[in-house]
């Protein structure tokens, strides 16, 4: 296996931040007290998960992108249209209450994961790819799953 090296997996890991800042203030209602308090109810509960959510499946989109540029033929042409589906889905699907979107972000992040995978596959994105997007994708699906259900 292929170690992920120390700078992706230091701003992979501090981008899982807002997601389990997130969480815990779902499960400790004076921690999301306090967040609304201090520094504003859009950073407290399914809410920072939600649009921080939103963000990331954007900026995935143009890592995907960036990988698709590697590609070239039909392929490439394949991997631009694929790049597009994480930024589309979280700006047509996240709408409809924090539950509703919750759910919808899951889906997109399940199905980022696959895009990874492709990507990963077809020699585009490093040996170390999946490692890290498994172990991310892992914690934010998990940090969702709490602000669906709380």
């Amino acid at each position: 296996m292929t170690t992920i090296p120390r700078t992706p997996l230091t701003l992979g890991l501090a981008g899982l931040i807002p997601f389990l800042w997130g969480a815990l203030t779902v499960l400790s209602p004076d921690l999301a007290t306090w967040t609304i308090q201090t520094i504003g109810p859009r950073f407290a509960g399914p809410y920072v998960m939600l649009f921080y959510g939103a963000v990331i499946l954007s900026f995935m989109s143009g890592v995907l992108w960036g990988f698709a540029t590697k590609l070239s033929g039909a392929q490439a042409s394949t991997g631009y249209i694929l790049s597009t589906f994480p930024a589309l889905w979280a700006f047509l699907m996240t709408g409809g209450g924090p539950v509703g979107a919750g759910i919808s972000l899951m889906v997109g992040f399940i199905g980022l994961l696959g895009l990874d995978w492709l990507f990963w596959h077809y020699g585009v994105a490093p040996a170390w790819w999946m490692r890290l997007r498994l172990l991310l994708t892992a914690v934010v699906l998990l940090c969702l799953t709490i602000g669906v259900t709380q």
